[in-house]
């Protein structure tokens, strides 16, 4: 193997990489697209059945500390570290804590919405987006 096969082979390498990570990519951003459709649908839909709203809040880190928000909007977990708000957003609702955030509040911005969520979790449980969102449109205001 020559010099000019060792170069064409790494050229030929990095140009696989990079189609691959490109393609990951445009599949990331698909799924972020689909996932946000159902964010905004579900936020519509909450509305239209008049679900009620609340002011969420959002957890520290540690799991402790509780920060307010100026978020009004739906949790769709039971351990209220997931939400959606009225304007259809999706927020995962944990923040570093800080003397700052206790005094003023948090502002935390919208996250990209997963299709399916908890993929990837120490604890093994995931779920589909559409069926946590149906999920919580089937409790209702017993959700809590």
């Amino acid at each position: 193997m020559g010099a000019d096969d060792g170069r064409e082979w790494r050229e030929r390498r990095r140009e696989a990489v990079r189609a691959h990570a490109a393609a990951d990519e445009r599949q990331r951003a698909a799924e972020h697209a689909a996932a946000a459709e159902l964010v905004a649908w579900f936020a519509a839909e909450a509305t239209r059945r008049g679900l009620r709203t609340t002011r969420l809040v959002a957890r520290g880190y540690d799991g402790r500390s509780r920060y307010r928000t100026r978020l009004t909007g739906w949790y769709v977990d039971r351990a209220r570290t997931r939400a959606v708000d009225t304007e259809g957003r999706f927020h995962l609702l944990t923040v570093p804590p800080g003397l700052r955030a206790r005094l003023f509040g948090v502002d935390p911005r919208p996250d990209l919405p997963p299709l399916i969520v908890g993929r990837g979790g120490r604890d093994g449980e995931s779920i589909p987006l559409r069926d946590l969102l149906t999920r919580r449109l089937e409790a209702g205001d017993d959700w809590e």
